[in-house]
Formats: C-alpha cells, sequence, structure tokens
C-alpha cells in the first residue's frame, strides 16, 4: 500500500448516523491506507446513548413502559466497556492478522477505490461473520466466550453492546483469506460497518420491514437469534445480511412470542463472572467426562453435546417454553439503583477520556486506568445483584479513586467536575463504611 501514512479521516455526523445503517456509500467510505479509516465505532458513541434515549420513549408510547431494566442495562453497557478495553493496549487482532497476511502472501491487489471492490467486501465479511457466528453456536469453547452476547433476558438496544471479551481473539481466523486480495483498509472499513448495522437490530419497537426481511438482517429476524424457544435456538446467524441463512437452511421466521437468553440462565450481573462461568464449567464438565475422545467433544462439540447424543445434542433436551418465565431481577432498594446510574456515568465519563488521551498516557498510567474501570464495573455488577460484600469493595474502590485522582492518574473530561468527584466518592466512602458497620451491629445483637 504506497503512500505515506496519513491520519484517520473525519467524518460529518451525518456520515457517521448513516455508517450505524450501513448507508455510507463506496465514494464516502474508501481510503488508501488503513491509517486512514475512521474509528467509526468510537465515533458512534454519542449515537448509541442517543437511539438508547428514544428506544425508551417509543417503548413508553407504544407499551406504556420501559424498554429494559437498570440492572441489566448496566450490566449490559459494562460488558461492552469491558470488551473493549484490550483495544485500548492493543491494536486489533482481525487488522494485525489481515495486514500481515496481506503483506507477505496476497495474491493480487484489487482496487481500493472500485466500487466493486466495496461490495465484494462487504458480502465477503458478512459471509465471514456468518459462518465464525454459526461455528460459535456448534463448539462449546466458543460458545463459551459468544454466549455472553446472549446472557441478557432483555432485548433491546443496550443488549447489542453487551460484547465478549474473548470472541475477537478467535473470529479473525474466517477474514484472512480475503487478504490474499481484498486491501486492508477496504477491509477495516466494513469491519466496522458489519458491527454497526447490528446495534439497531437488537430492538422491539421495530416489528416488521416488509421486502427487506428477505435480503437483510433485521430485528424481527434477530430476536428469533437471541430466543431461546426451541424453534429459536441456532438460527438466524447473519450479520448485515439474511440470504446466506437462507441458503443454508439456518432461516427461522419469527412466530410464537420469542422469550430472550440462555437455554440455562446464568443468573448475574457480574461482568467477569459472565465471561468465566461458561469456562468453568466446560473445565469441570472436561474431567468429569470419560474417555479421551469424549473429553475433546466437550471442547468442539456443542454445547448441549454429551456421551452418546449427536454432535449439536439433542432437541428435545431445550427447556419447554411455557410464556410465565420471570428474568433474573433480584430486588434493590430505588436509591441504590440511582447510585449505581451516577456512578456508572462516572465510569462512561473515564473511559471516553481514556480514549482520547491514551497515545498521550505512560502505560502504567493506562493500566492503573484500565484496572480501575475493571473494578467498578465488576462493582456495580454486585450491587444490582444486592450481594452482602458489595459494600466493602465500593468501600475500596471509593477510596482508591480519591487517591489516584488527587495524584492525576485519573482524569473527566470535564476539569471543572474533578473537585466534585472527589467530595462525592469521598462521601459514598463514607456512606458504605456506615452501611457495613449498621450491618454488623445488628448481626450482633441478633446473636445476643
Amino acid at each position: 500500500m504506497g503512500g505515506g501514512a496519513a491520519g484517520p479521516r473525519a467524518t460529518a455526523p451525518g456520515q457517521q448516523l448513516r455508517a450505524l445503517f450501513y448507508a455510507l456509500p463506496p465514494g464516502e467510505s474508501s481510503f488508501r491506507t488503513v491509517e486512514e479509516v475512521p474509528d467509526y465505532v468510537e465515533k458512534s458513541i454519542p449515537f448509541f446513548i442517543a437511539f438508547i434515549g428514544l428506544e425508551f420513549a417509543v417503548s413508553w408510547v407504544q407499551k406504556r413502559k420501559l424498554s429494559g431494566r437498570i440492572n441489566d442495562g448496566i450490566s449490559s453497557l459494562s460488558l461492552g466497556i469491558l470488551s473493549r478495553l484490550p483495544d485500548v493496549l492493543f491494536r486489533s487482532v482481525d487488522l494485525i492478522s489481515y495486514i500481515y497476511i496481506w503483506n507477505n502472501y496476497r495474491l493480487f491487489e484489487l482496487p481500493w477505490d472500485s466500487p466493486w471492490t466495496w461490495y465484494l467486501t462487504l458480502l465477503g465479511v458478512d459471509f465471514a461473520y456468518y459462518c465464525f457466528h454459526r461455528i460459535s453456536h456448534e463448539v462449546n469453547i466458543l460458545w463459551a466466550a459468544h454466549q455472553v452476547h446472549h446472557s441478557s433476558e432483555d432485548y433491546n438496544l443496550f443488549t447489542a453492546l453487551r460484547q465478549s471479551v474473548l470472541q475477537k481473539y478467535t473470529s479473525w481466523i474466517f477474514n484472512l483469506p480475503m487478504a490474499l486480495f481484498i486491501p486492508p483498509s477496504v477491509f477495516a472499513v466494513h469491519l466496522q460497518f458489519n458491527l454497526l448495522y447490528q446495534f439497531w437490530i437488537h430492538t422491539e419497537v421495530i416489528t416488521n420491514l416488509g421486502p427487506l426481511e428477505w435480503i437483510l438482517n433485521t430485528p424481527s429476524h434477530h430476536r428469533v437469534h437471541h430466543g431461546r424457544n426451541p424453534y429459536c435456538i441456532d438460527k438466524n446467524y447473519g450479520g448485515t445480511l439474511i440470504i446466506w441463512d437462507r441458503i443454508f437452511g439456518t432461516f427461522e421466521a419469527e412466530d410464537a412470542k420469542v422469550v430472550y437468553g440462555l437455554t440455562h440462565p446464568v443468573n448475574s450481573f457480574d461482568p467477569i463472572m459472565l465471561q468465566l462461568l461458561p469456562l468453568a464449567h466446560i473445565w469441570n464438565t472436561f474431567w468429569a467426562t470419560p474417555g479421551f475422545c469424549n473429553k475433546l467433544s466437550v471442547i468442539f462439540k456443542g454445547p448441549g453435546w454429551g456421551p452418546g447424543k449427536p454432535r449439536l445434542g439433542l432437541p428435545e433436551e431445550i427447556p419447554v417454553i411455557t410464556g410465565k418465565e420471570v428474568p433474573f431481577n433480584p430486588s434493590v432498594p430505588a436509591y441504590l439503583n440511582c447510585y449505581a446510574v451516577v456512578h456508572f456515568a462516572i465510569i462512561m465519563d473515564l473511559y471516553t477520556e481514556l480514549l482520547g488521551t491514551v497515545t498521550m498516557l505512560s502505560q502504567g498510567t493506562v493500566l492503573l486506568r484500565i484496572g480501575f474501570i475493571i473494578l467498578s464495573l465488576t462493582s456495580f455488577g454486585l450491587l444490582m445483584e444486592n450481594r452482602p460484600k458489595a459494600g466493602i469493595l465500593e468501600i475500596i474502590r471509593c477510596l482508591v479513586f480519591v487517591g489516584v485522582y488527587k495524584h492525576g492518574y485519573l482524569r473527566s473530561q470535564f476539569s471543572s467536575l474533578g473537585y466534585a468527584y472527589e467530595v462525592l466518592f469521598s462521601l459514598c466512602a463514607a456512606f458504605w463504611g456506615i452501611q457495613i458497620m449498621k450491618r454488623i451491629t445488628s448481626s450482633k445483637v441478633k446473636h445476643h
């Protein structure tokens, strides 16, 4: 790829909005080098927030109820942030591997500025996504990563942001054949567009899109994919297009009311546990299963497999849906919901500031900020589950914040909020200290 390296091109708000719907034509989204490709995903964050607000409003008008719950919404957003944190430290493994194959093994070079290359890449990226997505449901070790996205029992735009930390470290393999002839700059655009398109289809407020349902992946098709009803299992894998499912026999139209989530719910809002529990289950099953070949099957066959069963398990073992399923929803005081929302907004502020300044920070400072964000997201999950020890973790978190913020290792986008943050976190540490003392005193009284 000739030419000197240039910085990412600027995008107008209208272009960024259209990128969410894969509606930027080749003339506006073709670049000579990877360095010129905008970070469409990062720049879409304000639109994510705006559309989530719009979904809440439309849902209220349509059904007189909001489209989500605070605990599940914070859990989804936490998982979204967690999945992006490795990209703060390292370049995307998708691009690193793709560029390596392109530089060393490409067979020929399609023109980067040709509309034909652009449309071929659209098809190639989406087909690669279909293949990876399908295998992620049919191979247990890959499902252990992908199930994070399916673990929500709600279906809304929050769910779209619910992503796995581990999934990206296997998905890159499926894109490599394109690196033999498609320039990395074209691939980098479509990799983002394919991801962004899937944001808006995670909603119940859009019912049917008429003739577009035959070609595109739509909210209706994707609702089926997220269902745990027996008719929904392992269906509708497409990213942008639904044609692959129609061709390969994995398409299913929306029929009975969809009940969302996993067939065996994890019942947690802790973002770390949601990542690790399925892996722990595979580990335990691996050692409990007799026979070397059976042990390999635990890893590489479907999540429903067991000795003597077909590769993907028995359909009759999928739990029956009664329509009376109740989502995991621990009761917490109203003040705790408000507390979690305020503190999550602060973490969003710190995370956004980190993204904007990462190139100017020392590696130690970046790691410290990432560590504090992970600590905070974990603490929010425990609070939403009303865990007894969540208060202790909050005291630690708040005191850590006060210390590192005072020494300049954490920063807000808004410098005027610095003092307010320090006061707030100091008061919160005191509040949780009082709550724990009350609990200890109450426990002693009960024992006497």
